[in-house]
């Protein structure tokens, strides 16, 4: 599946200091301020009032670039607003340029679980299904720059996959081919794989997928129950003919290698068919004691 490539630059680390240093030094500077007003003030001094409160500005502005980045979080930075001028990923107190904005975004990893999608099979069968995608933002700067909400853009394309995938095979089928309902490994991967492809323009992981619902609608239900029974019934009694005619067979090699009993092609009949109809019978056979010879 083929998505668009992202036409912003991909993240890279923002320019930033030890916020506690400049932290220290600011307030020192902020006191050293109030300081000077306030002896202008008790002097009557205008002139180192007015440079007591151009420090203190000086000192505001530069406390202002202080920012607090906590783990497993991330600070998208612009420069007044426009050009991106990195990303911030180092967690304690930091400090920045003051002109640059910080949009913060969470690196944790995320469930979403889409709503219950009802979509045709690959049969044209109505069916009910829904997954859980985890992911997370790898990068930063095109989940801000790339989709307007990449939020929103992750479950709307989470949301298409599924009914893609969900219209691109049977719910059940033949041995031989993939379902969604016998391949669940299977399906689930390739589920992965278009998820990603999807989001990946906005920056985003797919860590993994699994399908949380997949049951036919309601309106078939009934019905496909009854041919998934029918169908059980009939591998049964495969199995159970398979059985039967391979005990019959032994049975009567046995009864030949060990001269047990000496038949003739008529009563080899007789036995066969009575021994199947034992084995293959839904009810326990009822035993007759023959008083009479083997023929009578």
């Amino acid at each position: 599946m083929n998505t668009p490539e992202s036409t912003t630059s991909s993240e890279r680390p923002g320019r930033s200091f030890n916020g506690w240093a400049v932290l220290g030094a600011g307030l020192v500077v902020e006191v050293a301020a109030i300081a000077l007003i306030v002896w202008g003030a008790l002097e009557i001094n205008v002139p180192l009032i007015v440079v007591g409160a151009v420090v203190s500005v000086i000192a505001a502005v530069g406390l202002a670039g202080l920012v607090l980045v906590e783990p497993n979080e991330a600070r998208v930075l612009q420069l007044l607003g426009g050009s991106y001028s990195g990303t911030l990923r180092e967690p304690g107190l930091r400090w920045m340029n003051p002109l640059n904005s910080r949009r913060k975004i969470t690196t944790r990893i995320r469930n979403h679980e889409t709503g219950r999608a009802k979509v045709n099979d690959a049969d044209g069968n109505p069916i009910e299904i829904s997954a859980i995608i985890v992911w997370q933002v790898e990068d930063t700067a095109r989940a801000v720059f790339d989709v307007d909400d990449f939020e929103e853009f992750v479950s709307v394309q989470t949301e298409a996959a599924v009914r893609h995938i969900a219209g691109s095979y049977p719910y059940d089928g033949a041995p031989t081919v993939m379902s969604l309902r016998q391949n669940a490994d299977e399906i689930t991967t390739k589920l992965s794989e278009e998820v990603h492809d999807r989001v990946r323009s906005a920056g985003v992981r797919v860590i993994e997928t699994r399908l949380n619902q997949l049951a036919y609608a309601p309106e078939i239900a009934q019905a496909m129950l009854r041919r998934q029974q029918a169908g059980a019934v009939i591998a049964a009694r495969e199995q159970i003919v398979q059985g039967a005619v391979s005990m019959v067979g032994t049975a009567l090699e046995r009864l030949e290698a060990e001269h047990t009993v000496e038949l003739d092609e008529e009563r080899k009949a007789v036995m066969v068919s009575n021994l199947l109809v034992v084995l293959c019978g839904d009810q326990s056979a009822q035993p007759v004691l023959n008083t009479g010879s083997l023929y009578q």
